[in-house]
């Protein structure tokens, strides 16, 4: 009986098994019939085009197009990545390259100098923000565009260039020679008061963790004892990178974040394999909307470890993980292979790629579907939609006529001449320019196009409009009139309205001509409400208790 009954127990798995196992093996050759079909189909397609299309037609470019086209279809992470952009992508995941170490781009009138780097080839020969570059090596470029500039200055390390460049009236030749780049993860640290240390964290390319790392150690050594890492702004970068970070303040073996896709070989756990720097020191994270990607896996894991209180907006929301694979010819994809999750079991991926392929408008996770998950606290934090802050700083809003004064150039060319005119000026932290020098700034602006559209009169056009087609509006119409003449006289003193907020994105643009990427971002954290609000939580440990703890959500 026994034995009679274990016979069909065994027989009837054996049947499934066979069965499943040619199921599949038919389903995997019909795919790989389906595959191999539709390659076939488009390269006679791309040879016929060749042979019978009426003009020449470019098959690089074309094949190219096509492949961008199929990959657009899967996320915007997944990308194509030819052989002459390899270079540029090498670039993007290391942070380096070699040229002369400056930001170019176009103010109008031709490629200028927007940023030299500290301690490269480009500040150290004395070029400087605002120099119009005319000429690189024998070759005009006054009229080209700036992705071409930017590669004539680019090229082998330990390579001679000559550039011309206009700065004011005056023509200059600089003499360079072409250097390896490493652009700094973290282009400014330091203490803001006498027990508080801040570091900005823009990236996380090669050598990010151990940026991070010397600059607490430096900062502890000048007596911080409290620290505001700020991830604001940045997209992100190699995932080692963030999980080195996250040691940094968290023991050792502690899990991190963990990476599941289609494959095995993509699953993985990330786990702190050191000791770490210092697991006490009161710790701020700074994130909003443009915190993407490894800077949400450590703000995610310093918050699922109740290690750090988080202040800002909520992250972007990118849980996706990307490996870039070889093809032939030198080329490479970068595609999409896992989704990672954060200590609490969290994924904070924020749109679904594939229900946005089925039904053509980007999908989010509703509210209503988002899991509830614990800290170690057992604080409730939710995934599907980025990380939220522990604290909600709005973001700053500025007048019309701020935005304009910058898009218009006006603030960057006053900086400019300010500069000509002032050999130096004050530390960025206590500089800020003087009534008069706003009074000048006034007189700068005189014959200037700087015209834009108020909230106001925003509101006032479309009340216009809609008033147009009432049987009312000639009875209405001269009321109209006298409200937009008096939205318009209060525009004429926007520059009076608004001083104190155009005085100071003037102050800061000023500062960069004298103390560079550094300056700018340091005088940028006086009068920052996020900063100010970090500090009064490192300043009071029962208020980040308070938060830390379960009690708070």
């Amino acid at each position: 009986m026994i034995q009679k009954l274990k016979k069909p127990i065994v027989f009837i798995p054996l049947i499934l098994v066979l069965f499943l196992g040619t199921f599949a093996f038919q389903v995997k050759n019909d795919k790989l019939f389906a595959l191999a079909k539709n390659i076939d189909i488009f390269a006679t397609l791309v040879r016929e085009l060749d042979s019978y299309y009426v003009d020449e037609i470019d098959p690089d470019k074309l094949v190219t197009i096509g492949i961008n086209a199929m990959l657009e279809e899967l996320d915007p992470y997944t990308e194509y990545i030819p052989e002459e952009e390899s270079a540029d992508f090498r670039m993007l995941t290391t942070g380096e390259y070699a040229g002369i170490g400056a930001l170019i781009g176009n103010r109008g009138g031709g490629n200028m100098i927007l940023m030299p780097y500290t301690g490269f080839p480009a500040q150290s020969s004395g070029l400087r923000i605002a120099d119009f570059i005319l000429k690189v090596d024998a070759i005009d470029v006054s009229n080209k565009p700036t992705a071409e500039v930017s590669e004539l200055l680019k090229g082998p390390a330990n390579t001679p260039l000559t550039i011309k460049v206009l700065r004011d009236k005056d023509t200059l030749d600089f003499s360079l020679i072409r250097k390896k780049i490493t652009l700094k993860n973290v282009p400014f640290y330091g203490k803001i008061d006498d027990k508080t240390g801040y570091i900005k964290l823009s990236d996380f390319t090669t050598n990010a963790s151990s940026e991070v790392r010397n600059a607490v150690v430096n900062l502890k050594s000048q007596g911080a004892e409290r620290l505001i890492l700020d991830l604001r702004d940045n997209p992100g970068g190699l995932l080692n990178e963030a999980v080195e970070i996250v040691n940094l303040f968290i023991p050792k073996g502690k899990e991190v974040v963990k990476t599941l896709g289609k494959l095995q070989n993509v699953n993985y756990t990330y786990k702190t394999t050191k000791t770490p720097i210092d697991k006490e020191i009161p710790l701020v994270v700074l994130i909003n909307e443009r915190s993407a990607s490894a800077a949400e896996i450590v703000a995610g894991a310093l918050q699922d470890y109740d290690r750090a209180v988080l202040i800002g907006r909520k992250s972007f929301g990118k849980g996706l993980v990307q490996t870039t694979i070889p093809l032939t010819y030198n080329a490479q994809v970068k595609v999409t292979t896992a989704k990672y999750y954060i200590p609490s079991g969290r994924c904070i991926q924020a749109i679904d790629y594939a229900q946005t392929r089925e039904n053509g408008s980007l999908t989010t996770v509703p509210d209503s579907l988002r899991k509830a998950f614990k800290t170690a606290n057992g604080r409730i934090v939710r995934d599907g939609a980025g990380i939220e802050p522990d604290d909600l700083v709005q973001e700053v809003s500025y007048a019309p006529i701020s935005y304009t004064l910058v898009a218009g150039n006006h603030i960057f060319d006053f900086a400019t001449q300010y500069f000509y005119k002032n050999k130096s000026i004050s530390d960025p932290m206590t500089f800020t320019i003087s009534d008069q020098d706003y009074e000048d700034f006034k007189k700068f602006l005189n014959g200037k196009e700087y015209d834009y559209t108020t909230y106001v009169e925003k509101s006032m056009q479309d009340l216009e409009k809609y008033a147009e087609k009432e049987a009312y509006f000639e009875e209405i119409k001269s009321q109209l009139e006298m409200i937009k003449a008096k939205v318009n006289h209060s525009k004429e003193s926007d520059l009076d309205t608004h001083k104190e907020e155009v005085k100071k994105i003037l102050s800061e643009e000023i500062v960069s001509r004298y103390y560079f990427q550094e300056g700018m971002i340091e005088a940028g954290l006086d009068q920052d409400p996020a900063i100010d609000l970090a500090k009064s939580y490192l300043s009071d440990p029962v208020k980040s208790l308070k938060i830390l703890s379960a009690s708070s959500k």
